[in-house]
């Protein structure tokens, strides 16, 4: 029961594999195939995507409910459990990017993943010194508004998938909330990077 945990966070990487797998074919199947059977697998492989994600996104925080209920934290979960975050929040925001060029989702899923990164390669130069960069409370909920921002942003994408109504206004509407929660994630990614980046130079610099 102990390995419990650890077993989930390594579900949310494989679910994060599947996930950005399901919607490169999706991206591609206009091209691959024509007709009502494009269509169809497009659909089809978009709403078992958006499945998984949530899914995974889910998992996000059963695992680390589940390490403290079994009193079972461990230097693995504390390890995979940031990588598979980062994992999921890559796999959606590149599927999404696979399912046609959006401009308005570009910039700021850039932004997001180049402050991953960027903080990665300071945990990495922080513990080759002894020292760690403790997860803040905002980068917690960093991930979750990224997670809540990338999934309306793969419902408008697919909007048609779900059977969601053809209305132009509608839509419209959808999309400039999603696209608002995308900056609000952003904008607390960035945040969070700073303030990793200050830690990290008081760190090294014994000031920490």
């Amino acid at each position: 029961m102990r390995a419990l945990p650890n077993l989930v966070t390594a579900l949310r990487l494989a679910l994060a594999l599947a996930v950005v797998v399901a919607l490169a074919i999706a991206g591609g199947a206009a091209i691959w195939l024509t007709g009502p059977l494009a269509v169809g697998v497009r659909f089809a492989l978009a709403r078992w995507a958006f499945a998984a994600f949530v899914l995974a996104a889910l998992s996000d925080f059963l695992d680390g409910w589940l390490a403290r209920r079994l009193n079972a934290t461990s230097v693995w979960g504390a390890i995979l459990d940031p990588i598979a975050d980062k994992a999921l929040i890559a796999a959606a925001t590149l599927g999404l990017l696979a399912l046609g060029p959006n401009p308005a989702v570009i910039f700021p899923s850039a932004l997001i993943l180049m402050r991953e990164f960027a903080v990665s390669g300071l945990r990495e130069t922080v513990a080759g010194k002894g020292l760690s960069l403790p997860v803040t409370q905002l980068a917690k909920w960093k991930t979750t508004l990224q997670l809540v921002a990338l999934g309306a942003e793969l419902i408008v994408a697919s909007w048609s998938a779900f059977g969601l109504p053809d209305d132009a206004a509608l839509i419209a509407r959808a999309a400039l909330g999603a696209h608002a929660l995308l900056w609000i994630a952003t904008v607390v990614t960035l945040i969070t990077g700073a303030q990793y980046w200050a830690s990290a130079q008081a760190k090294l610099s014994g000031r920490g």
